[in-house]
């Protein structure tokens, strides 16, 4: 991993994977600001279809266990998740509930109403190119005091990168069948 030193002089972390580059901003001791994009060789439509398929993200989505929609009190899109991955010897579970905001064809917003953050808030951003469509992840969040932000934030990392790699996978499957 890269580390550079941000405007306030605060780490920045940045794997080192070039396909999907990551930024991570320490705001505070427990707060982190992810970045994540990655080029799709395909135009937004499917990419669009592919994010908005809620149900369907945890079929291919490694380390996403639940992904379901719920019944939201005024009618909008409201999801959760559960992440699971292995950290130390034991396996390290996450729930988060977000409701969710469409501005198709941009822009997919998500902020946190429950679960294992007391701040998870972001969103997905596309941005057509010449031959591709740019995506980019972008979450802001703060574990509840009982989850190590310094434990989880490389994990977090390598899981995003693994979820971007696997939604292009999947938006080329899709395009070609």
């Amino acid at each position: 991993m890269n580390q550079d030193l941000d405007a306030f002089g605060e780490a920045c972390i940045e794997p080192e994977e070039p396909e999907v580059p990551v930024v991570v901003e320490r705001l505070s001791r427990w707060e982190r600001r992810i970045q994540a994009t990655i080029a799709i060789p395909q135009p937004v439509e499917p990419i669009w279809r592919v994010l908005t398929d809620y149900e369907a993200l945890a079929n291919f989505i490694p380390n996403l266990a639940v992904s379901r929609r719920l019944a939201h009190p005024e009618a909008k899109i409201r999801l959760e998740q559960v992440g699971t991955q292995p950290l130390l010897k034991f396996n390290f579970r996450a729930r988060v509930v977000v409701d969710i905001e469409e501005f198709y064809p941009q822009r997919i917003a998500f902020t946190g109403v429950e679960g294992d953050f007391s701040r998870f808030d972001g969103a997905w951003s596309l941005q057509p190119q010449a031959t591709a469509t740019q995506l980019c992840y972008l979450v802001h969040l703060r574990p509840r005091a009982s989850l190590p932000v310094r434990l989880i934030e490389g994990r977090i990392t390598r899981g995003i990168q693994r979820n971007l790699l696997a939604i292009r996978e999947r938006v080329n499957q899709l395009v070609m069948t």
